[in-house]
């Protein structure tokens, strides 16, 4: 497991090794010992996973407000999506910034996201699934997030016509929020 720090400060893109033979492959996904060593989250309360049919599907930018923040852990095993996430701690040096990580089962790599990032993706082929793991427990009058395609972030986004839901297009922009963080 390869730990590679990202553009923004705190999150990270991990890459996975599997040892392959003519049956396949093993890897492990997650050591607490490695984890830990790099000063990151090792205690996960869930684990989702998230399916998208359609090549093109934008879900997010989602986050969970105080007390119920979340640090995600992020892969997919099925297909390939373009992971986005957004810097939204006020006082961070890329406050309002964005960052990517084309995450795929074939390239069995990860995101790690720590609290205080609104978090999203695009499919880039159809049937895309995604696990994540977080750090606390789902709260759903916690949910808050950032509509995808605010101008003032400037997400270069994969598609101009993606597939998305009334709830995602109807998040507020960077500049109407109050963030939390």
């Amino acid at each position: 497991m390869e730990i590679k720090p990202l553009s923004l400060e705190g999150a990270f893109e991990i890459a996975l090794n599997p040892r392959r033979d003519e049956r396949g492959y093993f890897m492990r996904t997650f050591d607490e010992a490695i984890f830990r060593k790099h000063g990151l989250v090792s205690s996960w309360m869930q684990e989702n996973e998230a399916c998208s049919t359609r090549v093109h599907t934008i879900r997010g930018l989602h986050f969970q407000r105080p007390p119920a923040t979340e640090t995600k852990l992020v892969r997919v095993v099925a297909g390939k999506a373009l992971d986005i996430f957004v810097d939204l701690r006020r006082r961070s040096p890329t406050y309002g910034q964005w960052g990517s990580v084309e995450l795929s089962a074939e390239r069995q790599n990860m995101v790690y996201l720590p609290k205080g990032f609104a978090h999203g993706y695009c499919t880039l082929t159809d049937g895309v699934v995604m696990l994540y793991k977080v750090d606390a427990a789902y709260a759903p009058e916690a949910e808050s997030g950032l509509r995808w395609n605010d101008p003032e972030i400037g997400i270069a986004w994969p598609t101009g016509e993606p597939l998305i839901s009334a709830k995602d297009q109807a998040l507020p922009l960077l500049k109407d929020l109050e963030s939390p963080f």
